[in-house]
């Protein structure tokens, strides 16, 4: 007699997003306005995430109210952020907001500059997250960031910030394993655009670029 395969939780995602004019200021050198940039990487992301199997929902952190608008308008929830400059505690309250709107789901925090992110990448991370049902982060392509950190609310506890992937993997989450190139690819600076494009930058992104 056969096993039955897991029954995966459903994700909600919590993806923390700075105003476009104060985020990215390591992007120099680029050939359009690095607040538009910011803008459609987020809207890039936000719009991958919502696009993935499993996710039953996306709450958006940001203190930019016009942008806000355009997040929603894209199927984003949205809710100001309530601790301006601490983004782990930012998160571990939006996952809070979003286990209260989304019962029985697990949190997952999102970086906001994938412009490339693909859902199939984030579909896999997702499923070996939601079935360990334990705490688990994805590491970025350099190997010494994160880009996802998922935990059932009660452990949640990122360790966003310098040398993350160590420190998520000091507390005791589990590396998720797999190439997932999109999800894997942040873009902080010049250099990381290109690969993003290489790699097939969203729509938004992509319409700048040939802008």
């Amino acid at each position: 007699m056969s096993s039955r395969p897991p029954v995966l939780l459903p994700a909600v995602v919590v993806l923390p997003v700075k105003p476009p004019s104060v985020g990215k200021s390591r992007l120099v050198d680029v050939p359009v306005p690095r607040h538009e940039l910011a803008a459609a990487f987020a809207l890039d992301t936000a719009t991958a995430v919502l696009a993935t199997p499993g996710v039953v929902g996306l709450l958006a952190v940001t203190d930019d109210h016009l942008f806000a608008e355009q997040l929603a308008a894209v199927g984003c929830t949205v809710v100001p952020d309530p601790l301006d400059g601490d983004l782990n505690g930012t998160l571990r309250q939006g996952a809070a907001d979003a286990c209260r709107r989304w019962p029985g789901s697990v949190p997952v925090a999102l970086c906001a500059d994938l412009p490339a992110l693909r859902s199939a990448d984030l579909a896999e991370a997702l499923a070996v997250v939601c079935r360990r049902d334990l705490p688990s982060y994805v590491a970025d392509a350099d190997g010494t960031g994160t880009t996802l950190y998922a935990a059932p609310l009660a452990e949640f506890d990122p360790r966003f910030g310098p040398g993350s992937a160590a420190a998520h993997a000091d507390s005791g989450a589990l590396a998720v394993p797999g190439a997932l190139p999109s999800l894997r690819h942040d873009v902080d600076d010049a250099a990381a655009l290109v690969g993003a494009v290489a790699l097939g930058a969203g729509p938004r992104t992509s319409a700048l670029l040939r802008r």
